[in-house]
């Protein structure tokens, strides 16, 4: 008896899994976005509290040290004269018009001393002035860390003397008190100093477009707290470092279970109540599922919009407060320290100049009254919507692309397939796992990466904060100036993408010309018939493609040494003169090219003498037969039997040389003045030694678009690579 043939799968089964697979992928990526965004914003508004306790403990330190605070008495110019010690002995004050002129040689004494001055002169065994500046900075960092219960420990640190002037930390006691030097032990802590005012300096010099370095450091610890730090300006100079441990009060977010299965069951649902009309209808079925997804996923989009909108508002609200909580904290303890010195607090506190970035800017969310900014909140609150679009847009995407591959059947043929050819799958299986981890992998990410402006300075903030679309291609492929007219004459930018780029395609089709033209010829030499020590020939010929290219290019790179090298000897033994082949945009060219050319000329003549050697010998009998001379039969016979091998051969020797990373790099260094650097060496060349990466992967990606165009319209022009019909 003949058995039944095979049910036909159910169309509303196969769609309405495909949609729960869907539903869920979106609806699950939804939620782990929203819920990531949720627990960035906390840990955003923890670390702005913080940020504002630290710029207020560095203010008040500031002004204890001799910054601008009080108005300074006559001949007070200097670290504590404002602020004395309220512990210090009482002091009979000199009025002003009775007071000495300070001589050149007194004008770092006791009317006006820096931390750094001070410690000189003690070292030097002069006397400790009589009001002890250090005593000022130490009473106000005790009082606020008495008033900040979630700050751990606050270090002040003195650049000039290598002093720690003030310490809360419970390592900081006995011997350890402070002010003493730093020990040997405590370098860490003078680095961190070191690199902040390395990097106020970077930033106010830096030119523009280069990477700017944070001049606020926060770091987390083992213990759970966080170390922040901040430079100490006085008279616009980076004196000193505040550092200070805090427990960040960030507050605890939930994942919104709740949400996330109204959004993942509620089109499921949905589907098969009206799946049960439709009943076995593939395209109205498909339709009513993508429709059920997408406005699953719109509703959840809306809900992650509100969601994150009351998050920046209530983070508006909590800095704000914090902010004034800090204002007057800051203001009451100024007033204690100027009440105790018998002088007024002058000039007032800013603490709009609190709220501010890693690198000290000024984010402007709050205004100087602790209130915030309910403009620049809704432009936040547009970015926010506008990131989540783009975002549901691109899971939207995905979520389609898999309801279409299980609704429609290919997540079940693709599951036959791997089933019935498990044994070929399983062989390929590690072939495919190293090309995904060793070339998809990088190559997704540099696309991914050269969307942002990521640099050595910002590659722990999440991509999201680093994003910026196609500004890196924009800035590369809009500057168009190559060179200018000036009274010396053109000069040209060399650093320009356009000259770089003239620059390559120069280098490219010169290279390629000498290798196809060198090797087709001792291709054809080698090929004649009774030619003697043939063997030999190729042997030696092959020998410098055969030598690691590297080692070439520094052989090579002495060789054309201006004073040593070997080629200037040469000249010189006929009466030359030594010639700097690095100093001239020309000869260093000529440098490089002689390198690159004895590099490539052998693997044409193997392809162009293989090629040669499988053309059939009747063809050239014909040709003879029919008068033809010996160019006709080269013209007629050879080139057009050498055009199958030699065009992908001239695809590959272009793309090579296009990237022809060591020639360059090792020979000339894109020397002078950058004039001989190709695109892959200026790429080279962003990220690691100007750490521009997410500008240097736009760069790469624009030497593959190149390529890539480049090796499309060559194989379709030509047709070499079709198969022979």
């Amino acid at each position: 008896m003949a058995s039944a043939p095979p049910r036909p799968a159910s169309q509303r089964r196969r769609f309405g899994a495909g949609l729960a697979v869907a539903a869920l992928l979106g609806a699950g990526i939804g939620a782990m976005l929203l819920h990531g965004a949720q627990k960035a914003e906390s840990r955003g508004r923890a670390e702005r509290q913080a940020v504002i306790t630290l710029s207020a403990l560095a203010d008040l330190v500031n002004r204890a040290g001799g910054g601008a605070a009080a108005a300074p008495a006559a001949g007070a110019t200097g670290l504590g004269e404002e602020i004395p010690s309220p512990a210090g002995t009482p002091e009979t004050t000199t009025p002003p018009a009775a007071q000495p002129e300070a001589t050149p040689s007194e004008g770092s004494g006791s009317s006006g001393m820096g931390l750094g001055a001070e410690i000189a002169a003690v070292e030097q065994g002069q006397a400790k002035p009589a009001g002890d500046p250090g005593e000022a900075v130490r009473h106000a960092v005790a009082r606020f860390a008495a008033g900040h219960p979630e700050v751990k420990a606050i270090r002040v640190v003195d650049f000039e003397g290598i002093q720690l002037t003030a310490s809360t930390s419970p390592a900081d006691t006995g011997d350890k008190a402070a002010p003493r030097h730093l020990d040997r032990e405590e370098k860490d802590l003078y680095d961190l100093g070191q690199k902040l005012r390395s990097a106020v300096q970077g930033n106010r010099e830096g030119a523009e477009g280069a990477a700017r370095q944070d001049e606020i450091a926060v770091s987390p610890q083992s213990n759970g707290l966080y170390s922040l730090a901040a430079p100490v300006e006085r008279g616009g100079e980076v004196v000193g470092m505040v550092l200070m441990d805090a427990a960040l009060q960030s507050a605890p977010v939930g994942f919104g279970w709740l949400p996330f299965l109204v959004a993942w069951l509620a089109p499921v649902a949905g589907f098969f109540l009206v799946s049960l009309a439709l009943g076995e209808r593939r395209g109205l079925l498909a339709a009513v599922a993508a429709l059920a997804l997408i406005i699953s996923l719109w509703g959840y989009g809306r809900h992650s919009i509100a969601v994150l909108a009351g998050e920046r508002q209530a983070s508006g609200k909590a800095v704000g407060a914090h902010l004034a909580d800090e204002t007057q904290r800051a203001r009451d303890l100024l007033v204690e320290l100027a009440t105790a010195a018998n002088t007024t607090v002058s000039p007032p506190l800013d603490p709009s100049h609190w709220d501010v970035d890693e690198l000290r800017q000024p984010l402007g969310l709050i205004t100087a009254a602790g209130v915030p900014d309910e403009a620049k909140l809704a432009m936040l609150q547009r970015a926010d919507a506008h990131r989540i679009t783009v975002a549901l847009v691109a899971v939207a995407l995905l979520s389609l692309a898999l309801l279409t591959f299980v609704g429609f059947g290919f997540a079940y043929r693709t599951g036959r397939a791997l089933v019935e050819y498990r044994v070929a799958y399983s062989y390929t299986l590690p072939a495919t796992i190293g090309m995904l981890v060793l070339v998809f992998f990088p190559f997704f990410y540099a696309i991914l990466l050269s969307f942002t402006n990521s640099n050595l300075y910002n590659t722990a903030k999440p991509i999201t904060e680093t994003w910026v679309g196609l500004q890196n291609y924009t800035t590369i492929l809009s500057d168009f100036g190559v060179a200018k007219r000036t009274a010396e004459g053109i000069v040209w930018n060399y650093q320009n993408f356009y000259y770089t780029l003239l620059f390559t395609i120069v280098w490219t089709v010169s290279n390629v010309t000498i290798g196809v033209s060198l090797g087709l010829i001792l291709a054809l030499i080698l090929n004649l018939k009774g030619f003697a020590l043939r063997p030999l020939y190729r042997v030696l010929l092959i020998l410098p493609w055969a030598t690691p290219n590297y080692i070439t290019a520094l052989i090579f790179k002495g060789m054309f040494q201006q004073q040593f090298g070997v080629v200037n000897q040469v000249i010189q033994l006929f009466g030359g003169h030594a010639v700097a082949w690095f100093d001239q945009p020309f000869t260093s060219f000529l440098a490089v090219l002689t390198t690159n050319g004895w590099l490539s000329f052998p693997f044409m003549m193997v392809i162009s003498l293989g090629a040669l050697q499988s053309i059939p010998a009747d063809l050239y009998e014909a040709a003879r037969v029919d008068g033809a001379s010996r160019w006709q039969q080269f013209r007629s016979v050879t080139l057009p039997s050498l055009r199958p091998a030699l065009v992908p051969a001239v695809i590959l020797s272009v793309i090579w040389t296009f990237n022809q990373f060591n020639v360059i790099y090792l020979v000339s260094a894109g020397e002078p003045a950058h004039s001989t650097e190709i695109l892959v060496t200026q790429s080279f060349k962003l990220a690691f030694e100007q750490y521009r990466y997410g500008y240097a992967a736009a760069y790469s990606m624009i030497i593959f678009l190149i390529l890539f165009a480049y090796g499309t319209w060559q194989n379709r022009v030509s047709g070499a690579t079709e198969a022979i019909g």
